[in-house]
């Protein structure tokens, strides 16, 4: 063997080697390069399970691009309020935010159908519809207007109808009661005599309590009981038909999104899917024990009667109608929705609302 040639190959192939690592770094490092992002949410920290959907989405982007994409999640107030936090993200304040659709309804009611809209989907069917039909596609034409790019990043399930002072058994019960709620559910309220408020999540408790309103609806039992309204209201009523399944939405301002490289786009999405499947999960879990608790300390469970719910449904149904006359892009995306909506339905009489009803029958048996 010729020793001299044999290291002068392997000096070679070394030499080689060393070429191609340094090479190999900066390619690397450009394809994965070192990003951070904060994301503002409209929720408090103290509201662990919506506000966990932001800390959801900054861990799992972060593991799935070894720590090269980072997003810093801030509560509401400590960059901007919680109800400015869409405004940041068109600006560039922010590149992303955590918060729901339907704060923002006063910019455009286009941005309701987002998070939820009276007597639209329950949370399965509106995954379905973002998910397998047009709810992204149309939503985020919408948002690019907006400057924007958005996702689906939680959902909370059906929710409670609200905390009030008062039974309210009539629908002259609801004249001038000045009730905190979101949305478009607010307009409607508002057909029916009651007088809507917007107010944070944060700023529900001290407004109940010094007698600013008289109502107030937010997520459901668990958020609820941390949040102490039935310490103020008594009384609790059901079912939250303005958000059979309201989504909470990750923001993104559209310029920082469409520079992502792809595969961290791919990331943020695996993400914020995480973040909505898991949020659903927690609620679902832990609403019924908080439930049980504000039943023992004093709360009493109401349902809406037949005459409220048939009134706001079909004060619900003029004010879509008055809406899509005048906003092409609500029009859009409502006709969509409610087309997806009267096929799903059918479904569901048959599977879910069968099912789930004979199983409750049983429950009420005592034999669960």
């Amino acid at each position: 063997m010729d020793r001299r040639s044999f290291f002068k190959k392997a000096g070679t192939a070394g030499a080689g080697a060393v070429a191609a690592t340094s090479l190999a770094a900066p390619a690397i490092a450009q394809e994965n390069p070192k990003i951070a992002w904060r994301m503002t949410s409209s929720f408090p920290k103290s509201l662990d399970t919506i506000y966990g959907g932001a800390e959801d989405i900054a861990k799992h982007v972060a593991a799935a691009t070894d720590g090269n994409f980072t997003i810093q999640p801030f509560a509401a107030g400590e960059i901007v309020p919680g109800l400015q936090a869409v405004d940041a993200v068109a600006a560039g304040t922010v590149e992303a935010a955590h918060t729901t659709s339907y704060y923002f309804v006063g910019k455009d009611p286009t941005y309701a159908i987002g998070t939820a809209i009276p007597f639209g989907l329950n949370s399965r069917l509106t995954n379905a519809w973002y998910y397998e039909g047009n709810g992204n596609k149309l939503m985020n034409e919408f948002y690019a207007t907006q400057g924007m790019y958005a996702l689906p990043a939680g959902n909370t399930g059906a929710q409670m109808g609200g905390w009030f002072r008062k039974e309210i058994n009539t629908l002259d019960d609801l004249k001038g009661v000045k009730m905190r709620i979101a949305g478009l559910a607010g307009r409607v309220m508002e057909k029916v005599g009651v007088i809507p408020q917007q107010i944070a999540g944060g700023d529900i408790y001290p407004a109940l309590e010094k007698g600013t309103i008289d109502a107030a609806e937010f997520v459901g039992p668990y958020d609820d009981l941390k949040l102490g309204f039935h310490k103020v209201a008594k009384y609790y009523y059901y079912p939250g038909w303005w958000e059979g399944g309201p989504t909470v939405h990750g923001f993104f301002n559209l310029e920082k999104w469409s520079s992502l490289p792809k595969h961290y786009q791919a990331a943020l999405t695996d993400a914020c899917a995480f973040a909505n499947t898991n949020m659903l999960a927690k609620y679902d879990t832990k609403n019924p024990t908080a439930l049980k608790q504000l039943v023992a300390e004093g709360a009493t469970l109401r349902p809406f009667s037949q005459e409220i719910m048939e009134a706001c449904f079909q004060a619900a149904t003029g004010i879509y109608s008055e809406i899509s006359g005048t906003n092409q892009y609500f029009k859009k995306i409502y006709d969509d929705q409610t087309a997806f909506k009267r096929d799903a339905y059918l479904w569901m009489q048959l599977s879910e609302y069968t099912f789930d009803t004979f199983m409750m029958i049983q429950q009420r048996a005592g034999k669960l």
